[in-house]
């Protein structure tokens, strides 16, 4: 057989001069999806995250079905033909907050479907999560979205699917427990395999389905903000991650929330914290006041701590009598001052984490930053220009998923199960849920 030519093995009939993609796929160009998924890949090499080896086991091969990069990411119709899939299928739900999600992900990077369903008009009035109404709201939708995943995809879940994967952990308890239920239950009546996934570590892997063909290499840093957590980890391989910083406090998405309503800021569609952003941007309206100086926790250590400066903004409205007695423009300012001082934070803690680096002879040249706030306009402007400081000869690679795929939904934790679906490294059906899981406590 000529190396450089067709290969009449490959379904791609492109497979590489070295044929490795051919020699992995041989056995499986008969089988049905399901026995297919338990062939392709090899443990040892898929589980050592070597992304290289990665690379070569997930594909780019010519789009069957046109990725959905770049267009709305909640709710596309596909065609109704049937084209047969010849990768590994994983259909995916998460459900550790208070967002509903289903999607259908390819091993070669297709995103087929990704629902989300949002609870906001149920937990504005409360002022945040309230669990027992997201587990209920979660009851409900549930068999909805993962519905609407399977028909927007347009697969059979008997012969296309090739896997069930949901979110474990970390989360609220009994919202997982939605998600884990369902998950479980499905795989084991159509008799296939389930992966649990870690919420922050399909966080963390976005990047490399949303950046392809130029994904992050590891090792690489990665800022992980949402409502739950603010860390920053040196990602090591597909599942090995150390925490380099923390909070002993609260997250920053959970700072924004607060903040967002002490001002008394009407909830946008993505929910609090996004109002904040939204009206720090508003053009000003007559002269904004200067305040004193936000507070900076651990300054100089790699630590975050964000309940200070929420309690600067508590302290300030109290000293005025209440919120009804401070007018737009200092409002304004106070919101500003807050945003500002937040990222702030985030830009300290990054520069540091590269001085570790350098001490402890880590070579990282990418950056990824994921979850919720990542989301945010301002913070993507700021971690640009921070990473400009840096004085090192070769340029930094800042990797930031669509703002759709930042905030929770199934298709990271579809994408961050391919791996092991691929390794055939599967969970038991009796597996149970973790509400506390520490990322770095992930086998190596």
């Amino acid at each position: 057989m000529n190396a450089s030519g067709p290969c009449p093995r490959c379904p791609a009939k492109q497979c590489g001069s070295d044929h490795a993609i051919c020699a992995a796929n041989a056995t499986s160009t008969s089988l049905t999806p399901s026995q297919r998924s338990r062939t392709v890949g090899s443990p040892a090499t898929v589980v050592n995250g070597d992304p290289a080896l990665l690379a070569r086991l997930l594909p780019s091969r010519p789009a069957a079905r046109p990725p959905l990069f770049g267009r709305s990411l909640q709710s596309q119709h596909l065609p109704a033909l049937r084209v047969p899939i010849p990768d590994t299928c994983s259909c995916a739900v998460e459900s550790s907050a208070d967002d509903t999600c289903a999607a259908v992900v390819t091993s070669s990077r297709q995103i087929l479907s990704n629902v989300v369903i949002k609870q906001n008009d149920l937990h504005e009035g409360y002022g945040g999560i309230h669990p027992m109404v997201a587990i209920q709201a979660h009851q409900r939708n549930m068999p909805i979205a993962v519905k609407r995943a399977l028909r927007e995809a347009n697969v059979d879940i008997r012969k296309d699917i090739d896997g069930i994967a949901f979110t474990r952990g970390p989360g609220i308890g009994g919202c997982l427990s939605v998600g884990s239920n369902a998950a479980k239950t499905l795989a084991a009546s159509l008799d296939l395999p389930v992966v649990g996934v870690h919420h922050m570590q399909a966080h963390a892997l976005t990047p490399l389905l949303t950046s392809w063909p130029n994904p992050p290499k590891f090792p690489f840093l990665t800022l992980l903000v949402s409502g739950g957590h603010t860390l920053l980890l040196l990602a090591k391989s597909l599942n090995s991650f150390r925490i380099l910083a923390t909070t002993p406090d609260e997250s920053i998405g959970r700072s924004f929330d607060k903040v967002s309503r002490m001002l008394g800021l009407p909830w946008t569609a993505r929910g609090p914290g996004a109002a904040l952003e939204q009206f720090c941007a508003q053009p000003r309206e007559g002269e904004v006041p200067e305040l004193p100086p936000y507070p900076r926790p651990f300054k100089g250590q790699l630590a975050f701590s964000y309940s200070s400066l929420h309690s600067y903004v508590e302290r300030y409205i109290d000293s005025k009598g209440g919120l009804e007695n401070i007018d737009l423009p200092a409002r304004l300012a106070l919101a500003r001052g807050f945003q500002t001082a937040a990222v702030a934070q985030l830009e300290e803690k990054v520069l540091l984490a590269f001085q570790w680096c350098s001490e402890n002879n880590v070579q990282v040249g990418d950056v990824v930053v994921s979850g919720g706030v990542a989301s945010n306009t301002y913070l993507r402007e700021r971690l640009a220009a921070c990473l400009t400081k840096l004085d090192i000869s070769n340029p930094i690679s800042l990797n930031f998923p669509p703002p759709a795929l930042c905030t929770d939904n199934a298709v990271m934790i579809a994408w961050a199960s391919m791996h092991r679906f691929l390794a055939r490294d599967y969970d038991d059906y009796t597996i149970d849920l973790l509400a506390k899981w520490n990322i770095d406590t992930l086998s190596p």
